[in-house]
Parts: C-alpha cells; sequence; structure tokens
C-alpha cells in the first residue's frame, strides 16, 4: 500500500478564518468548521514533513475528554461524526477524523496553564529565580520534580512566536479579578480530574494548557483538550527526576532538532524518515493509552 502524504494545508470553499500552527479555521456562517492539520512545530517552527494521523489524533484525543467532562464545563462543540456533517463538507473525505463544528465565541487572551511538574519555561524560570510565574516555589528541584501542589501560571496568547508567562495578577488585570478567579478554578479542577484519569492508565501529566472564550457571557472550553500538543504526557514507568522522560508528545522532536546544532533562528532541519514515523506513533500510543481504544490509522507504518 502507498503511503499518502500528511495534511499539511487545506483548501476548502469557506471563508478562511486562521491558518494557525496546526488549524486551519473556516466559517460557516453560524458556526466555525475546525481542521487539524498534520502540521507540526517546535520552537515557534513549523517544521517539514508533516506527521501523517497527527491531526486525527489531536481531534479524536480532543473530543474524548471534551465529553469526558461535558457534564462538568461547557465546551464548544457543535458536531463531531463526520458523516453527519453537511454535504458541503463531507464532499471532502480527507476531514474525516480531524474535523469538528464548533460555536463561535469570544476567545480569551489568556493560555491557562496548569503544572504539576517542574519542565520547560517553568524549569528554565525557577532555575533562574526560583520562582514559576512569579510563584516562589521550594529550594532543591530539578528536571521532572513533581510540586508539592500544582500551581495555575497564565501565559499571553500568541498567534506567532512564543506565548509570555505571566503573573495571576497580570492576568486579572488583563481580563478582570472575577473572571480570572473562574478560569484559574476551571483550569486546575480539569487538570487534577485528568491527571487523576491519567494516572490509572500509566500516564503522567506533566502540564498542561486550556483555551477558553466567551458565548452570552458564559465561559467555553475551547480549541483542544489535553492533547499530546497542549500537555506533557510522560509514562510513569519512565519518569526519572532530573531527566526528561521519553514521552508521548513532540518532545521526541524538540530533542532530535536540540541535537543536530540547530541554531533556531536559521530554516530548522528536515525531519528524517525515521523521526517522522516514531513521532507518528507516539501520538498513535498516546490516545490507544488514555482511551484504550486503537485509532483507525489513515496511513500504514514505514
Amino acid at each position: 500500500m502507498t503511503r499518502q502524504p500528511a495534511l499539511l494545508t487545506t483548501d476548502l470553499p469557506f471563508p478562511l478564518v486562521r491558518r494557525g500552527k496546526v488549524r486551519d479555521v473556516y466559517d460557516l456562517g453560524d458556526a466555525y468548521l475546525f481542521v487539524a492539520t498534520d502540521r507540526i512545530s517546535a520552537f515557534d517552527v513549523v517544521l517539514s514533513p508533516g506527521i501523517p494521523d497527527k491531526g486525527m489524533v489531536l481531534t479524536q484525543i480532543s473530543n474524548f475528554w471534551f465529553e469526558y467532562f461535558d457534564d462538568e464545563v461547557r465546551n464548544h462543540l457543535l458536531g463531531t461524526e463526520f458523516d453527519r456533517f453537511p454535504d458541503s463538507i463531507t464532499r471532502f473525505e480527507e476531514l474525516r477524523g480531524r474535523a469538528v463544528v464548533v460555536e463561535k465565541c469570544e476567545v480569551i487572551p489568556i493560555e491557562c496553564v496548569a503544572r504539576g511538574y517542574l519542565a520547560g519555561s517553568g524549569l528554565k524560570e525557577y532555575q533562574k529565580s526560583g520562582t514559576v510565574c512569579g510563584l516562589p516555589l521550594g529550594e532543591g528541584l530539578v528536571a521532572g520534580s513533581k510540586l508539592t501542589k500544582p500551581i495555575f501560571t497564565p501565559a499571553t496568547k500568541a498567534e506567532s512566536g512564543h506565548d509570555e508567562n505571566i503573573t495571576f495578577e497580570q492576568m486579572c488585570a488583563a481580563v478582570g479579578k472575577d473572571l480570572a478567579v473562574e478560569l484559574r478554578r476551571l483550569t486546575m479542577g480539569l487538570y487534577l480530574a485528568a491527571a487523576e484519569f491519567a494516572a490509572l492508565r500509566g500516564i503522567i501529566i506533566a502540564d498542561t494548557k486550556f483555551e477558553f472564550g466567551l458565548r452570552e457571557d458564559k465561559i467555553v472550553w475551547i480549541d483542544e483538550a489535553l492533547t499530546p500538543d497542549s500537555s506533557r504526557f510522560w509514562p510513569a514507568e519512565a519518569h526519572r527526576v532530573g531527566s526528561n522522560p521519553p514521552s508521548y508528545d513532540k518532545q521526541f522532536v524538540r530533542d532530535w532538532l536540540e541535537g543536530t546544532g540547530w541554531d533556531k533562528r536559521s530554516d530548522p532541519p528536515v525531519l528524517p524518515p525515521e523521526v517522522v514515523e516514531k513521532t507518528r506513533q507516539k501520538y498513535l500510543q498516546a490516545y490507544q493509552v488514555l482511551t484504550g481504544e486503537r485509532l483507525e490509522a489513515s496511513h500504514p507504518p514505514v
């Protein structure tokens, strides 16, 4: 069977609202069509080639979590079953499994981040100042350390480039104290419940970020939900304090890039086939471990 290329972009007969690092968003009039492509980014750069089936995995993991928390938090989903979409959408078979119809919301311009372990930008800040987003942490923490208590660390949203960590006080100034307090409550509740669920399946959710919007002054959970792109998923059995475990997310790609000597300013190196396939398998494995089901991948292994 001939391997098909990753879906890197879409060209649909609807007004294009936004083309992000991964998702293409189209205007359907009274709703949006979200399409998760197979694009992959690292260090704020979209890489080449894409990761086949990645967009499908992200969409289906998000759908899983949105349904899991449906009774607790309103989400933006209006339709997820491809065969029930309008004919204007279903005639594009390449969208199967990777497209959803969602409510139009006013996006709250804050990334709501929950951290249970020290990693990423939080680790870098801690190493400099002993804090994360202005929150002082205890001494002696290293990469992969479990925090005494999970923390809420907001960040500004960036369409391109890197999100910037901010303090909770800065968030209050940006969106209002009442909304900030409620978003913090929702974020930590979702994170703690999801982390407990994932732990039963041998996965540590080290950190994750949520996005929310407003619809008729009501908070709506939008964009993606606890995916390998918005979270750090670590196999519990491989977790070792002081190092990065072989995670289910795109950390594998970041680590490979770091080993190439790339200066992060020039064009990035092309991902070799073995890196593409290993990354693809990590995404598929994340879905299977979390849900207990195999995802029907559209592409055979290399």
